[in-house]
């Protein structure tokens, strides 16, 4: 088979802001739902293996079914906001969709899945009020076998087990928002109610089953902060029937009796605990997996809970007593964070998970050294809200994203000492603001500009402790970093002060402790409240969520005032001299380009040409050349006038436009972007069309004279979708034709050949080479597309130490692969490694 074109690199996101939307297989897999996919996700690998498309509205609960042997699981079911559930289906290591089960008429909350004779047996509850029973074959055939409605209330999570008794009976237990937990068993493909658990005094948030020997645990937990562990255990015919021993305290027992065929069996419920250790609401409560030990299957009595309070929970009984004490407190105290949904336990029980209220996922382990302690790992991350603009660093060694999460994001490749291949991880988050983030340009290798739903730019730099950690993670030099930037003036980071948006500097100073005669000459009331919150941190991996939102924030070096409306599109030039910038408008004066000096923050110019919003805009490679595309269907061209003494800062002037009789595109224009030699550009539109213009340079004159006219060059290239980004790779094909990469509103990108001299009569200039399949698609609009700046692929470039003789071999082999970033409305940043051999 021949190697695929596109591979995917990396994929950073974070799961859905719902309880029960993470699940860990037995098979170490992590399943989880982000935006409108299930992620699989390998903690050990430390990287997305799949992502799973098919729901069309948010994923909110994705559950593996477990399989009584303990083995990797074959099935996951996974249900969405679009009414509907998912069954996926492995077939040879690749999860595809098997069946959908369509009959909710509201958002499904949570589902649990179980075997019953080859079958899966699919329990869900939605936001109509109805717990329904699926029961789904392998002929992927699936039917409704019944409907539970619990009138005007709602079922909060459902969970599926065996009790044993004269044959296995499935038995269904559900939390509701009566304060109570329902039990059900399926008798002759029916579910009967069998009794309600009455002790909670608040919503029931969690349920989960699990067996030990004969008898079954069940763990409730709820908004009134406590955890009920409850037993059923099956009684035979005479225990039933016996006269009570007064002598004896025993809990409370409540029997239910179940007819199944001829046969009757009598269970009784009694609790076992109430743990009470949790100060806010209690959202998810997650029993030890079984494991084999000596061939039989063995049930730790370990018992993992999540809470609104920031802190997970171990629990076991006591090995003497028999009591349920407090054995193991995760999370942190304070800090920015905010409580957690939910969390589940590896399968070997040394490592915990759990999903906060900002998608982020925290993962903690068990430390080999150290007995009872566990420390936090690191885990993906990502925006959990749409992503709009991403810029590669001029060097292509990492990658800044901003997102409608109001922040902002620079995700680059780390290698840990003892593997082969670098996985990229969040290493930074420079920016936490109060408005959505729209768009980002880098100005230097560590400063860039960006843009949100307000009237001012910001301009932020890189803190000395920004680029000391990252040189220890991407293994670049220290000193060479820090050259670069200039160091002497840079400080050691940022904090947000309580009521601000603007991250202030810290420098040495700030973070040494005030000696005792200082804090006696307090100037003011403020002076005796410290708002200093940064730590400096000396990471050699990335930090986890509490660091990101807390250390490593870059100062504000500067504000930019000019525009009347929220901003909307930026661009920098490749001399790294000039900004520009335009905002969202409705009339001509507000719809004007304002270009900005980097030296000294000033505004240069107003270039006013467009009626509405400028869309995006793109400085040619020569940086001559300025191209801005617009809302009212139209481009514009300025060009770079020759410096004079008057004016030696950069002066643009108006070279081309399409006016409305002349523009091809008859929608709004998404995208624009340069082809690397500076003498073509290509629009993009929701038309569904693609057009490269030009030349905007004079062939072979020697005199850099700009082209009088520019006209399309290529034939129009219909996508089939709206084409929301477009972008020209650097790197020319073996065949001297540019490479470009659509993005469309569907989340596809595509891959084109364009060469100047083909015939365009008929679309013969164009020739595809490749697009992402299924699973690498993304599944909302894609927002923007760019190459990394040159060839390789980021984090493999410098791999080799000098004198290792395969290097030279090594060196030709990865110059022939590309890297294309990409992100997307669906919360996703995704980097792709093409390689252009392939092509």
């Amino acid at each position: 088979m021949a190697a695929p074109v596109i591979e995917t690199c990396h994929v950073a996101c974070c799961a859905n802001r719902t309880p029960h939307v993470v699940s860990w297989s037995r098979g170490g897999t992590v399943a989880f739902g982000t935006c409108n996919s299930v992620a699989l996700y390998d903690p050990q690998e430390r990287r997305v293996v799949a992502l799973l498309n098919g729901h069309t509205g948010r994923v909110n609960a994705v559950q593996w079914a477990h399989r009584e042997d303990c083995a990797p699981e074959i099935h996951l079911v996974s249900g969405g906001s679009d009414n509907r559930l998912i069954l996926w289906a492995s077939q040879n290591g690749k999860f595809s969709q098997s069946v959908e089960c369509k009959g909710h008429t509201g958002p499904v909350c949570a589902v649990d899945a179980i075997y019953v004779d080859s079958k899966v047996l699919v329990a869900s509850s939605a936001s109509d009020s109805t717990v329904r029973l699926w029961l789904c074959s392998e002929a992927k055939e699936t039917e409704c076998l019944h409907t539970l409605s619990s009138g005007s209330g709602f079922m909060m999570d459902v969970s599926w087990h065996y009790c044993q008794a004269a044959e296995v009976i499935p038995i269904l237990a559900c939390g509701g928002d009566d304060s109570r937990v329902h039990l059900y068993v399926k008798c002759n493909e029916q579910l009967q109610k069998a009794m309600s658990l009455q002790g909670h005094e608040d919503w029931v948030r969690g349920v989960e089953w699990t067996s030990t020997g004969r008898e079954l645990l069940l763990a409730s937990c709820s908004q009134d902060c406590l955890i009920r562990v409850w037993r059923l255990c099956a009684k035979s015919g005479t225990d039933a029937h016996t006269e009570d021993d007064h002598t004896i305290i025993k809990m409370k027992e409540d029997v239910f009796e179940v007819k199944e065929r001829d046969a009757s069996s009598v269970f009784a419920v009694s609790l076992e605990t109430v743990l009470a250790g949790h100060e806010n609401w209690v959202y998810g409560v997650h029993w030890q997996p079984p494991f084999y030990k000596g061939g039989e299957l063995q049930q730790p009595l370990s018992l993992l809970s999540a809470s609104m309070d920031k802190t997970m929970i171990l629990w076991a009984p006591e090995e003497g007593s028999g009591v349920w004490v407090e054995q193991v407190r995760v999370g942190e105290v304070g800090g920015n964070t905010l409580g957690f949904y939910g969390c589940q336990m590896s399968p070997d029980g040394s490592m915990v998970i759990a999903h906060a209220f900002h998608g982020a996922l925290h993962l903690w382990y068990k430390d080999q050294n150290k007995e009872g302690e566990w420390r936090p790992g690191v885990v993906i991350s990502g925006h959990f809200n749409a992503v709009q603009d991403l810029c590669w660093d001029p060097e292509g060694e990492f990658i800044i994203s901003v997102g409608s999460d109001q922040t902002t994001r620079l995700f680059t490749p780390w290698r840990k000492q003892d593997t082969q291949q670098a996985t990229w991880h969040e290493i930074s988050r420079p920016q936490i603001h109060g408005y959505d983030m729209q768009c980002l340009a880098m100005v230097g290798r560590f400063q860039f500009v960006s843009g949100a739903d307000e009237k001012v730019l910001r301009v932020f730099q890189a803190p000395r402790n920004f680029v000391e950690n990252f040189a220890n993670i991407s293994g670049t030099s220290r000193e060479k970093l820090l050259t670069s930037s200039d160091s002497a003036n840079l400080p050691e980071g940022a904090s947000t002060p309580a009521l601000g948006l603007s991250n202030k500097a810290i420098f040495q100073g700030d973070l040494d402790p005030k000696t005792n005669e200082d804090a006696e000459q307090f100037n003011s009331i403020s002076d005796q409240y410290q708002e200093s919150y940064f730590h400096p941190l000396n990471l050699t991996e990335p930090p986890p969520e509490d660091h990101l939102l807390q250390n490593t924030l870059w100062p504000e070096v500067q504000k930019l005032y000019g525009h009347g409306f929220e901003m909307f599109c930026l661009a920098s030039d490749s001399s790294r001299t000039v900004v520009a910038s335009a905002c969202k408008a409705s009339k001509a004066e507000h719809a004007a380009v304002l270009l900005w000096s980097t030296n000294t923050w000033r505004q240069l110019q107003t270039l006013p040409c467009h009626s509405l919003t400028v869309t995006q805009m793109a400085f040619s490679p020569d940086a001559q050349l300025l191209l801005a595309v617009s809302r009212d269907r139209t481009w514009s061209l300025w060009r770079r006038n020759p410096p004079t003494r008057e004016s030696p800062e950069p002066q643009f002037s108006l070279h081309a436009y399409t006016g409305k009789d002349t523009a091809i595109h008859s929608r709004i224009i998404w995208s624009c972007d340069w082809s690397p030699d500076s003498k073509y550009f290509v629009t993009s539109s929701r038309d569904k069309k693609v057009i490269v213009w030009g030349p905007c340079r004079l062939e072979d004159s020697g005199d850099p004279l700009l082209a009088p006219d520019i006209r399309p060059c290529s034939s129009v290239l219909d996508v089939g979708d709206a084409a929301t980004a477009v972008a020209f790779c650097p790197e020319l094909c073996s065949d001297n034709r540019y490479l470009l990469a659509v993005g469309l509103e569907c989340g596809r990108i595509l891959l084109y050949r364009w060469g100047p001299g083909q015939k365009p009569d008929g679309g013969q200039d164009w020739s595809s080479c490749g697009e992402t399949d299924t699973s690498q698609s993304h599944a909302l609009a894609v927002k923007r597309l760019r190459w990394r700046p040159r060839a390789g692929r980021a984090g493999r470039d410098h791999n080799k130490k000098d004198g290792q003789t395969d290097g030279e071999c090594e060196i030709k082999e990865e110059s022939s692969w590309v890297q294309l970033a990409s992100a997307s409305a669906d919360h996703s940043v995704k980097i792709f490694s093409i390689n252009k051999q392939a092509l």
